[in-house]
């Protein structure tokens, strides 16, 4: 048996991708599900809906490879990190939607503790900021607008989980509540360097400890599943990870210095920094990266919100594409921005701003700007603001990054990786499998079934890039980036 079933549950959609032990994708399925809007700035998902989707992508894999599912060792999670819910400890059923983390309903909650002074006592112990990008707010608000599930959570017959911890419940009928160090790492409740929940910090979130999973290393056996008979066999469940923290893992970023950005709804920069916490002085925030045989190795992150996120805007709110597909010939067909930046502080400004309160803006237009220009303002600010989360580490006194390493559904686009090459100043190493958050799950539970031994092994696997190099001189690098700093600070 060498072939691993990983599921892929994100922002916007969930996959099943079928891998053999050297990474192949042997076949792939993916079901789209609701954005749902309450409010301006509030997003929502229908946990039911992610489970059927889960089992239906589930479904068409093994559908089409009844053979191969006979090979099949074990089965995979990697899932939106910070998306939270609340749900039946005895069936699993949601209590209420699932709190993306693009939503922005927390930040009285985060505004007020901020003031109370708390900062620093939550970034000295989780890494982060007091921020609604992050779970707890947002259980907070659970909290206090819905008593009847905080008298089930304090009772103890309900629970509180990430993706992953509602996945795996229901995949294991109930059987197994747990997370792993990667997705605990981002909820605000996580001491990431003692690797524990941390009591002060659900205090102060007002979370019932007692409704928190387990939590356990990424390769670690998260019981037994057959997906509610969908597969033909039971298998173990080894290999859960935040999507992020799986790209940096798949990407073989196993050394401080070594970095990645994944391009998707938003992008998460990662920077291996070792197997020690330190808080950085900056803007930037800490995860962890993940924990192998006991050891953690830590990474420092720089989020962008708004990412291939602002091309759907522009297709679905001011319909200037029919097609995302479409941007790159458009932003090509002019020689450059024509003046015209972009800002996509949809959901206010993360690093190193952390703005919550910003508001998006095109600015530079006159009579002479095209839709290309606009289309072109949108793809070059995804690259400002990977260069921006850069710089932030940079000024933490980072390991220096000499090359980036890149992966996920925008990285087909030439014009974007170019360019972003160009900014950030560093080779872009663009990763030739799009599953790489997939594969960095499916990697780990590689590792706990004994298919690899250690990281070591696990860097002789193949792995195909293609590389952009920086090529634009300087001094315009310095022009682009002003304008971009100077459009920036009209929305802050």
């Amino acid at each position: 048996m060498s072939l691993v079933l990983a599921i892929d549950q994100s922002t916007s959609a969930t996959k099943a991708v079928l891998f053999d032990a050297q990474g192949r994708v042997l076949d792939r399925a993916s079901r789209d599900h609701r954005q749902i809007y309450p409010q301006p700035g509030w997003v929502e998902h229908d946990p039911e809906e992610i489970w059927q989707n889960v089992l239906a992508v589930i479904r068409d894999v093994a559908t089409r490879n009844p053979d191969k599912l006979a090979q099949l060792a074990g089965l995979s999670i990697t899932n939106q990190r910070e998306t939270i819910l609340a749900f039946d400890r005895a069936t699993g059923r949601p209590l209420h939607n699932a709190i993306v983390w693009q939503c922005r309903r927390g930040e009285p909650i985060c505004r007020k503790l901020r003031e109370q002074g708390h900062e620093d006592m939550v970034r000295a112990r989780t890494g982060l900021k007091i921020d609604t990008y992050f779970s707890a707010s947002k259980l907070d608000w659970l909290v206090a607008e819905k008593p009847d599930i905080a008298a089930r959570l304090s009772k103890g017959d309900a629970v509180i989980g990430t993706i992953d911890t509602y996945l795996i419940h229901r995949l294991t009928g109930g059987n197994v509540f747990a997370t792993d160090h990667t997705n605990a790492s981002r909820t605000l409740l996580f001491d990431i360097g003692k690797l524990c929940w941390d009591e002060e910090l659900c205090r102060l979130f007002h979370v019932p400890l007692r409704a928190l999973p387990e939590v356990r290393e990424s390769a670690a056996h998260f019981g037994d599943t057959d997906a509610a008979g969908v597969l033909p066999k039971r298998v173990p469940i080894r290999g859960v990870m935040g999507d992020s923290q799986a790209s940096l893992f798949s990407q073989r970023c196993y050394q401080p210095g070594m970095a990645k950005a994944t391009f998707g709804t938003g992008t998460s920069v990662l920077l291996n920094i070792g197997d020690r916490f330190r808080v950085p002085e900056k803007g930037a925030v800490v995860a962890l990266a993940w924990v192998w045989q006991g050891k953690p190795a830590y990474a420092c992150e720089g989020i962008i919100n708004f990412s291939a996120a602002t091309i759907e805007w522009l297709k679905n709110q001011l319909g200037l594409i029919q097609n995302t597909s479409e941007v790159e010939a458009l932003a090509g067909n002019v020689e450059d921005n024509g003046g015209v930046y972009l800002v996509p502080a949809f959901a206010g400004l993360s690093a190193p701003y952390w703005s919550p309160d910003a508001r998006a803006a095109i600015v530079g237009m006159t009579a002479f700007t095209r839709k290309e220009h606009i289309v072109r303002a949108a793809l070059e600010s995804i690259a400002y603001q990977v260069r921006d989360a850069l710089d932030m580490m940079r000024a933490d006194a980072a390991p220096e990054v000499r090359e980036l390493c890149a992966d996920g559904g925008p990285t087909r686009n030439g014009f974007l990786m170019q360019f972003t090459a160009d900014m950030t100043g560093v080779d872009l190493k663009v990763s030739e499998v799009a599953e790489s958050s997939a594969w960095g799950a499916a990697m780990n539970g590689l590792l706990g079934l004994g298919f690899y031994r250690s990281l070591e092994d696990l860097m002789a696997l193949p792995r195909e890039t293609k590389v952009f190099r920086p090529q634009m001189n300087a001094a315009r690098v310095r022009q682009l980036v002003d304008g971009w700093q100077a459009a920036v600070k009209r929305v802050l």
